[in-house]
């Protein structure tokens, strides 16, 4: 991911485990739900369910404009 970043294309890492993202170097990080299901969370009800997702692909969006110097972490 640092070489596609490196090559002026950006690029969000949304992971379940911060630590390993930080670890492998990725410069653009959005924290995700849970490992067998980084997007999302089948125990909410639908609705529920669609907003968080909304809501995770809008700030990995939103992470990719920001011009970055050092691996930044996107808290919500």
């Amino acid at each position: 991911m640092k070489e596609i970043d490196r090559a002026g294309l950006p690029v969000v890492h949304v992971a379940a485990i911060v630590p390993i993202s930080l670890a492998v170097g990725a410069n653009r990080i959005v924290p995700a739900v849970a490992i067998p299901h980084p997007l999302g969370n089948p125990a909410l009800p639908k609705d529920e369910e669609r907003q968080l997702r909304l809501n995770l692909v809008k700030k990995a969006l939103q992470a990719l404009q920001v011009e970055v110097e050092e691996q930044t972490v996107f808290e919500e």
